[in-house]
């Protein structure tokens, strides 16, 4: 078969070249950050406080506040994002108390995840760095070598219903609540982790007892779930498209990696507002320490780092289906096209 691949990386640019470009924009703003606290802080409370208390006295109607505080808690994991890249706040005792407190409401334990998202950064695109942090993707050849049980595990484990309907409960409300590995060697992640259980069980126990546990269980529960689901399909449209850029180590490159195995998801104003602008991701990942209320202006003013991926609310849909690397063809495919490749020799 005829490969039409070329390749994926770009044009060399030292290191200090892009470091310059995107030193304007790796300054956190004081601020601009309490103000984005606020005005998502607030709006996250008083939704959450109408939801329960009209739960709380029967009004079932309230229950159209869920998508409202789903997304309200979305942009707060965003807010938590910055600061495990350490660039919401100027100082890093700030990040980090405002990370830890965050990471109750969201479900997501600030240390551990700050260690897991730090290696996704340092490997992401790299085929020989799989794994941590990141959405499990074998390639066509690891899966055509599974045993028949295997291949079907991971058919399972890449269904869209299994991804963002199982997944978002398996990772938040089980995996997040889990300490792994030795507790000598491992102390920041267990105390992370337990810490937010405990902070946890408490916001709970005191909603039990003020809302009671059916405003907490319709509630609480649901707008928790609702934004695990968002977060988890907003993490994997950022590196789940066709065009996707995959490398093994030798010849894997941190710049093309960013600007070509990042998408650039092209939202709406207003989501992208709500989802703190983390569609401008190929940027975030050449720069972690972007604040997100800089990310748009990075990206408008450098033509240079506008040839990421882009996709739309429409076309992003279709990538749900996507399964395998295909590394012949430099390109993510679905569980349907295998078929057609073993035919295509045939076919010429």
């Amino acid at each position: 078969m005829l490969d039409t691949h070329t390749s994926q990386t770009l044009p060399p640019v030292a290191a200090a070249d892009w470091r310059t470009l995107v030193a304007p924009y790796a300054k956190p703003d004081t601020k601009r950050a309490f103000l984005q606290l606020l005005n998502t802080g607030l709006p996250f409370a008083a939704i959450m406080a109408v939801l329960l208390i009209a739960l709380h006295h029967g009004f079932l109607a309230a229950l159209l506040l869920l998508p409202a505080g789903a997304i309200f808690l979305v942009r707060l994991f965003m807010l938590q994002h910055d600061c495990g890249h350490g660039s919401f706040f100027a100082a890093a005792w700030a990040n980090d108390l405002l990370g830890w407190v965050l990471g109750v409401f969201t479900l997501t334990p600030y240390t551990s995840w700050r260690r897991d998202h730090a290696i996704h950064h340092a490997s992401m695109g790299n085929l020989d760095r799989r794994g941590i942090g990141d959405i499990t993707t074998l390639t066509l050849e690891e899966y055509l070598a599974l045993s028949k049980w295997r291949r079907l595990g991971y058919r399972f484990y890449r269904h869209p219903l299994v991804l963002f309907g199982v997944g978002p409960l398996w990772l938040f409300f089980i995996t997040n609540r889990i300490p792994k590995g030795s507790p000598q060697r491992n102390w920041r992640n267990w105390v992370s982790i337990l810490g937010t259980d405990a902070a946890l069980a408490a916001v709970t126990l005191v909603l039990f007892l003020t809302v009671g546990p059916a405003a907490v269980l319709l509630g609480w529960m649901p707008v928790m779930l609702l934004a695990a689901t968002m977060g988890i399909w907003l993490f994997y449209i950022q590196h789940q498209f066709e065009d996707v850029y995959w490398e093994p180590r030798p010849t894997w490159d941190f710049r093309t990696a960013a600007l070509k195995g990042s998408s650039f998801y092209d939202l709406p104003a207003p989501l992208g507002w709500l989802t703190g602008n983390i569609g401008f991701h190929h940027i975030h990942h050449l720069s972690s320490k972007i604040p997100n209320y800089r990310l748009r202006k990075c990206h408008e003013e450098n033509p240079s780092l506008q040839s990421a991926p882009r996709l739309t609310l429409r076309s992003s849909l279709k990538c749900a289906r996507l399964a395998l690397w295909d590394s012949e063809h430099h390109k993510l495919i679905p569980f349907s096209a295998i078929r057609a490749l073993e035919f295509a020799p045939l076919a010429g």
